[in-house]
């Protein structure tokens, strides 16, 4: 029988909410509410906050960031997009999940259309199939 650890080597549960990559492709990935992100993300924002830093203090080194759409020519962004896709579905997944949680607690359309900033009937129409 396989450890939780070397299952969590080969099987893949979550993606980082920033680059995509799954579990089994980064060192570590720290969940959040809905969100994850994976030691490369984290090493690449303890970075920019170190440029960010040695900028306040009148040094100007560039400062790392991700590639940007007007950065790249179009094989590039037709190659990225699918991420973006895949990004945006695992987002829908995680928010599906939570309004169902709050629905079995016997949370209201209109409570959850409010955290939503959408009417009461709008939550339910995009929601309801769900439960």
């Amino acid at each position: 029988m396989a450890t939780t650890k070397e299952r969590a080597a080969t099987e893949v549960f979550a993606h980082c909410s920033f680059c995509g990559k799954d579990n089994t492709r980064v060192a570590r990935l720290v969940a959040g509410p809905g969100v994850y992100i994976c030691d490369e993300c984290v090493g690449l924002c303890a970075e920019i906050i170190e440029v960010s830093a040695a900028a306040d203090a009148g040094d100007d080194p560039p400062v790392p960031r991700l590639p940007e759409w007007r950065d790249l020519d179009d094989d590039q962004v037709l190659a990225h997009i699918p991420n973006i896709a895949a990004t945006a579905s695992r987002v829908d997944d995680s928010l599906r999940s939570w309004v169902l949680e709050l629905r079995r607690r016997g949370v209201t359309w209109a409570r959850i259309g409010e955290a939503l900033g959408m009417t009461r009937q709008s939550a339910w129409e995009r929601f309801a199939g769900e439960e």
